[in-house]
């Protein structure tokens, strides 16, 4: 009896425990598209139980015990647990890791995983375009990379942007090398988001593998390829939205115009424009009258990827159609891309790759960011006008009529609605891009890579000069039609032979050797004419070919260009256990852009990084997981000036007399320098990588100094007699000035998985910059640009100072009575003798008078710090991501408000001087004589500001509804870019700069960025 009851108790016992076991069955898919991740790993945590996805993702797993979690594990994507409580079929979506060690990164010629990477680099990932949906490429680096600065030209579709890795070292160009799929490509902004598969930024030495193109760091840009052994994909992504103004300035109305008026005359003593104001009203607002709401922008993108185990492909095609929130269809912005990929291992040791883009864009633009401009003439016309005359026309704004209140506006001013109707122009460009590339394994560690990049690209414009009166003495006046049209087709081509041998000596010890060379070419030609006296002054007959009139001076021009580089490059990497890490690289280049005895080049870098937490006295920390401390030091070059400036060319005007007669001609234009050379970049970089809490923190930091010296200068102060004052002559080009930008890195990552249903990641980054002028040795110790009105010089390169800060007078407040006036040094020769209300302006140099000797430095437009802040929330099948930036410390002149008596003024003049104590801070208004409107740090803002950038919220259907329509996956989202900026700036964008090094930071009246609410799909089959 005791022996059976033993019998039934171990039966039962056994019966329990098998029902404890349950099978799990499923697919394992890439939660991004849909894809099936063929060879995914699942295993029991803690245990031996395993299994492998097949070639459609699915899986299945037997004797799970009750209680136990399964891992789903695959390379280069973030692991997934799931905790086992029956018998069940299941989805598994991986996320890409992009922070995992073994994450492959593109580091020119070749790549490295994360963990063997000692140069300071910054990744943005497909994953982060998909979430920020940017137009144009440079704007995903906004806040995403520490380091990354990018500044606005314009919020007008299709508007320029700048991106500037660690601050600006030049006052040439300053812009980075894009380089795509191992193709140099000019401008990446035209590119089809949708295409990219990650953005790697080069910030440091490590750039000098590519010498001459590398001082102002490199991008390289992946694109998408198809997967092995994966069934075709056909994704189709599309999104529509409504685009308006992200901000309005406070402009006076009618009433308060009118009334600021009477005050500003009555202090001059003059009589009052306007005796009764009632009736005003609020008048015209002419901002809404410019401004377009509910401005639609909508895009397409259709792609279709896979592979065999020896064939994959991709291909594609985007349509964008953006309009202006300005100027209707006279401001929009159109854009088609295609573009093929394919690779394909031919034998078992040659390997094929091609990528090929077509691009094809149309933009409509119009007058911005200038005196006179659609947005400056919106800002300062008067609320008493109104847009229209009695008769329907278009108002013809006055110019000074004694007998016309609110009439001295000067000659630059008129009727922005007309302005906007008499503009007419176009600009296509058709561009074709790619590269073919043969990898062939010569031995069984040894890979010979040849590669021929390409890009040519043709593009038209048009613009109608209509024939057009917008009143006496109006500046824009045009007396005579024309069309100026132009035609340009600008190539280029890289051919790149370059092998690289790998090896591993006594199993510690790995070696990586890279040496090749590189040819690059780029030519062009351009043509442009004026044809005059267009029929029917009209749009529909602007062509040359149907102009009629003619002048007597040469209406046409033309110009071409060739110039070549020859480089050749070698690399040696090297790593004892992964734990000590060294790379050493030189690069010699040879350019046509510099003459006989400085046409060679060589760049020379050295990077290193120790993995301390792989050392044996480090022990197993459960706080830090890895620790990496590495640093690099190189030379690179910049030669990105006008071509020949070593040589005399016939690029002037002149007049000559023969036989008594005046004839036109040519002369020596810019002037020859035989010994100008590169501008060369001295790159000092050290930084710590560390992970914690069990891979969940990842945190870079990096302190950087960066020396450019031999700065590429022009228009050096010589004398007139050389003709450099003639049309066409400039000065020669020096090595003449230093820059010095350092600062500090600090970038963390937080990721979560709180649950099986809710996880979250959380990037912060900051950037410090110290900018530093080191040296300007052109002869007056400075170099000018950037204008404040008409004439004032408003910027400065100078040694001490930062690139491009502002110079002008500095003010102490105002004048609040005339014993302060009294006590104070003179102003007159300023332009007038203060009085109470006046600003009251410092005595900088101590001599007890004010003027110019006064001048100094009164802000820069350089910020002190940038950071970036995104967040990332996933429940369910819910998604809600969040992008912020952050600029401090920048300065901006406040250029759009005209200095006229009366023209409309912002609603800060509400608050001005009326008497003794009622401000310090704005002036009184009167049109008599002041020195108010110098230039001063009074119109020098504080343009530090905070925006957030993109809030998007994203739900997937179930993939198990979905799958059995053949759809793999369908996402809908909605959201919000460019959703509000907090600043105190006054103007539109505080972020927005004309591009300029020198002179950047005027603001004329950029054309606001559109805030943008979006509705999109995103649907894999």
């Amino acid at each position: 009896m005791k022996s059976n009851f033993f019998l039934i108790a171990f039966i039962l016992i056994s019966s329990f425990c098998y029902a404890q076991e349950y099978e799990i069955g499923g697919k394992v898919t890439e939660a991004q598209t849909g894809l099936p991740l063929p060879g995914a790993t699942v295993s029991v945590k803690n245990g031996t139980l395993q299994t492998i996805a097949d070639l459609d993702g699915n899986f299945k797993i037997s004797g799970v015990p009750s209680g136990a979690t399964l891992v789903f594990s695959y390379v280069g994507f973030s692991n997934y647990e799931f905790k086992v409580t029956k018998n069940e079929t299941i989805s598994i979506g991986l996320s890409p890791d992009a922070e995992s060690l073994e994450e492959v990164v593109v580091i020119g010629y070749g790549s490295q995983t994360k963990r063997e990477v000692t140069g300071a680099v910054g990744i943005v990932s497909s994953k982060n375009l998909e979430q920020l949906r940017p137009i144009k490429i440079e704007q995903a680096l906004q806040g995403t990379v520490s380091g990354v600065n990018v500044t606005t030209q314009s919020g007008r579709p299709g508007g320029n942007l700048d991106v500037r890795i660690r601050g600006i070292a030049t006052n040439g160009e300053n812009r980075p090398t894009f380089i795509v799929d191992g193709n140099i490509i000019k401008d990446i902004g035209l590119l089809n988001p949708n295409d990219i598969e990650s953005l790697t930024v080069l910030k440091d030495a490590q750039a000098a593998i590519y010498g001459t193109i590398g001082a102002n760091g490199v991008i390289l840009i992946t694109t998408k390829t198809g997967k092995k052994n994966s069934k075709t994909r056909i994704s189709y992504n599309t999104y529509i939205g409504s685009q308006e103004t992200s901000r309005k300035l406070p402009l006076l109305n009618a009433t308060e115009y009118a009334l600021l008026l009477n005050e500003s005359y009555a202090n001059a003593g003059n009589a009052l424009p306007f005796p009764n104001v009632a009736g005003l009203g609020k008048g015209t607002d002419w901002q809404d009258e410019v401004f377009d709401t509910g401005v639609p922008i909508v895009s397409h993108d259709l792609s279709a990827s896979g592979g065999s185990d020896k064939v994959t492909y991709t291909i594609s095609g985007s349509h964008l159609d953006q309009g202006g929130i300005i100027g209707g269809y006279k401001s929009n912005f159109l854009r088609n891309t295609a573009r093929l990929n394919l690779n394909a291992d031919l034998t078992e040791k040659l390997r094929a790759k091609a990528n090929v883009m077509y691009l094809y864009t149309s933009s409509r633009t119009f007058n911005e960011n200038a005196l006179g401009s659609v947005l400056f003439n919106a800002i300062n016309t008067p609320s008493i006008f109104k847009p229209y005359d009695q008769n329907g026309n278009y108002t013809v704004l006055p110019s000074g009529d004694v007998n016309t209140p609110g009439s001295n506006i000067g000659f630059e001013i008129i009727n922005p609605l007309e302005q906007i109707a008499n503009t007419f122009n176009t600009y296509n460009l058709k561009r074709l891009s790619g590269s073919f590339a043969l990898e062939y394994d010569v031995i069984k560690d040894l890979t010979v890579t040849g590669r021929i990049g390409f890009e040519t690209s043709n593009s038209e414009g048009k613009t109608f000069n209509k024939l057009v009166y917008y009143g006496e003495g109006k500046v824009f006046n045009n007396p005579r039609s024309s069309v100026d049209q132009n035609a340009i087709n600008d190539n280029s081509y890289t051919f790149d032979l370059f092998a690289t041998y790998k090896k591993t000596l006594a199993e510690d010890h790995n070696f990586a050797v890279t040496a090749g060379t590189t040819v690059f070419k780029e030519y062009g030609n351009g043509l442009n004419a004026t044809g005059f006296d267009v029929p029917n002054n009209s749009w529909e007959f602007a062509d040359i070919s149907l102009t009629t009139g003619y002048v007597d001076r040469k209406a046409a021009g033309s110009y071409a260009y060739d110039e070549r580089r020859l480089s050749h490059f070698g690399r040696l990497q090297y790593d004892y256990k992964g734990r000590y890490l060294l790379s050493a690289m030189i690069r010699r280049d040879m350019s046509t852009k510099f003459g006989p005895s400085n046409r060679v080049a060589y760049f020379p870098s050295f990077t290193a990084g120790w993995v301390i937490s792989d050392e044996s006295f480090f022990g197993e920390s459960k706080f830090i997981n890895f620790l990496k401390l590495r640093g690099s030091y190189g030379s690179l070059g910049n030669d990105q000036i006008k071509s020949n400036a070593y040589i005399s060319l016939l690029g002037g005007e002149a007049t000559y007399i023969f036989n008594g007669q005046l004839v036109n001609g040519n002369a020596i234009g810019l002037l020859a320098n035989p010994d100008v050379k590169w501008e060369e970049a001295k790159k000092f970089d050290v930084g710590l990588d560390f992970r914690l809490f069990n891979d969940k923190v990842e945190i870079a930091t990096d302190y950087f100094i960066d020396t450019r010296k031999d700065l590429l200068i022009v228009d050096v102060p010589i004398s007139a007699i050389t003709g450099i004052a003639a049309p066409g002559g400039s000065s020669p080009v020096v090595n003449a000035g230093s820059v010095r930008n350092k600062g500090f890195e600090f970038a963390i990552n937080y990721k979560e998985q709180l649950s099986d249903n809710f996880s979250f990641n959380v990037n912060y980054n900051v950037t410090t910059l110290k900018n530093e002028v080191i040296e300007v040795n052109n002869g007056t110790g400075f170099i000018e640009g950037g204008l404040f009105g008409t004439s004032t010089i408003t910027s400065r390169m100078q040694v001490g100072h930062e690139m491009g800060y502002f110079f002008g007078y500095k003010t102490n407040g105002i004048f609040q009575n005339q014993a302060e006036v009294d006590a104070h040094p003179s102003q007159s020769a300023l332009g007038a003798e203060a009085k109470p209300g006046d600003l009251r302006f410092v005595d900088v140099n101590g001599d007890n008078k004010i003027d110019t000797s006064d001048r100094t430095d009164i802000g820069s437009p350089i910020p002190d710090v940038t950071m970036g802040l995104n967040i990332n929330l996933n429940y369910k099948g819910f998604d809600f991501t969040a992008y912020a930036f952050a600029s401090i410390g920048n300065d901006m002149v406040r250029a759009y408000e005209r200095t006229q008596n009366d023209v409309n003024r912002s609603n800060y003049m509400l608050g001005r001087w009326t008497g003794e104590g009622t401000s310090n801070s704005v002036p009184r208004v009167t049109t008599a004589a002041t020195a108010n409107n110098i230039f001063s740090d009074y119109f020098v803002e504080d343009a530090s500001y905070l925006r957030i950038q993109n809030v998007q919220l994203g739900y997937t259907l179930n993939p198990s509804f979905t799958e059995k329509a053949g759809i793999t996956k369908v996402r809908i989202y909605t959201g919000v870019n460019n959703l509000y900026t907090f600043t105190k700036y006054k103007g539109y964008d505080p972020g927005a700069s004309n591009g300029n090094p020198i002179g950047g930071g005027v603001d004329n009246g950029f054309y606001p960025i559109p805030r943008t609410y979006m509705f999109g799909v995103n649907v894999n089959f």
